[in-house]
């Protein structure tokens, strides 16, 4: 069972039709704060692992850099500017994605995200005695990356679905301390099930757990104007002091 009680009872998010309309932007936002020093310095550190390279390598040091650096943690709070997540040493998947996007922008590499409303019930191996607690549904900001003149979504930063897929087993269980961001190099994370042929779900295949698409936006300040956060404000202000801190 999972819970309605910590989102917003008046949300109602419908899918939107297919679009690519969204242009994405290098701009610093009031998450994507890459203008601040922190930030700076991750991405010299990034590029210096690699030297003057392509642009996905410098994002894929970047993922390993920022996964030494930020322990992974619950937060509630999807809008935390990028400069605190640095400052504390921990944050949520979500957040961490936020900084990859940071490092991206800061690197003249345009960002925008898809907004995907994911199913709580995915989240039940995490908590299996407080599945009461979960939310009926999570809001995910996914980000793409615009390299080569071509959008790639952060699902395939280290190689394509079907590459990824075949050489990984098991596909993301979201169980145990590999969280979304820690997955990105490791397996296929398949939200429009690529990966499976006609009549067959592969382990890697998460499109059952979809439930809205919103399509794309231009930045995830964007869509969580729009659309809000996954937790009301209240339950964050709540959970926040224990779920900032609690990790997988």
């Amino acid at each position: 069972m999972t819970s309605a009680l910590l989102t917003p009872w008046w949300r109602n998010r419908a899918a939107q039709a297919p679009s690519d309309d969204a242009a994405g932007s290098t701009d610093p936002t009031r998450i994507l704060d890459w203008q601040d020093p922190r930030v700076r310095a991750l991405v010299q550190v990034a590029r210096a692992a690699v030297g003057n390279t392509d642009d996905a390598r410098l994002l894929r040091a970047a993922h390993q850099q920022i996964s030494n650096r930020v322990r992974p943690v619950y937060s509630g709070n999807d809008a935390r500017p990028v400069s605190q997540v640095l400052a504390r040493g921990r944050g949520s998947c979500s957040q961490r994605l936020a900084l990859l996007e940071a490092v991206a922008r800061s690197s003249g590499i345009a960002t925008r995200v898809r907004g995907l409303v994911v199913d709580g019930r995915f989240w039940y191996p995490r908590f299996p005695r407080l599945k009461v607690l979960v939310p009926d549904s999570v809001l995910l900001a996914w980000p793409q990356f615009l390299l080569d003149e071509r959008w790639v979504d952060s699902s395939e930063l280290f190689g394509t679905l079907v590459e990824l897929a075949e050489g990984s087993s098991p596909g993301f269980t979201n169980a145990g301390g590999e969280t979304l961001f820690e997955a990105l190099p490791r397996t296929a994370l398949d939200w429009d099930g690529r990966t499976s042929d006609l009549g067959t779900c592969s382990a890697c295949d998460l499109s059952a757990r979809v439930v809205v698409d919103l399509g794309l936006y231009d930045s995830r300040d964007l869509l969580f104007r729009e659309q809000g956060q996954t937790l009301s404000w209240v339950a964050r202000t709540l959970v926040e002091p224990i779920l900032g801190r609690w990790g997988p």
